[in-house]
């Protein structure tokens, strides 16, 4: 069984840093792709970014780009968002995923196994 545990949340001021990670068990990261998606009250869930299961190719959201990178290290099974700059409304539950396909872009509908999500909450 897939499981997928994220940490790294908390408070921080605009213009901080914070570094998610997400662990994997019950599966090899190697053959999936990874993403990270967020969440605030009364919205949909948005994709933030993903990577392909070589690492080879990685996708953000627009509005992340230059901000947060995405990157993984298959042989710990973790997955990893680093934010930087972080601005107010980039407060949300995020949560990461794993897709079946070793490559899914950012359609949360692709990815099948999902984490509980670790609250980041920026403060202005």
């Amino acid at each position: 069984q897939v499981r997928l545990v994220e940490s790294g949340g908390g408070l921080v001021q605009a213009g901080g840093s914070l570094r998610l990670s997400c662990v994997a068990s019950g599966l090899s990261l190697h053959y999936y792709a990874m993403g990270w998606f967020r969440q605030t009250p009364g919205k949909e869930r948005e994709s933030v970014a993903s990577i392909s299961g070589s690492s080879s190719f990685t996708y953000y959201q627009d509005s992340v780009k230059g901000r947060f990178t995405i990157s993984r290290d298959n042989a710990k099974n973790t997955v990893y968002l680093q934010m930087n700059s972080l601005k107010p409304e980039d407060t949300a539950v995020y949560y990461c995923a794993a897709s079946s396909l070793v490559r899914a872009g950012l359609n949360p509908g692709l990815f099948q196994s999902w984490g509980q999500g670790t609250q980041v909450t920026v403060s202005s």
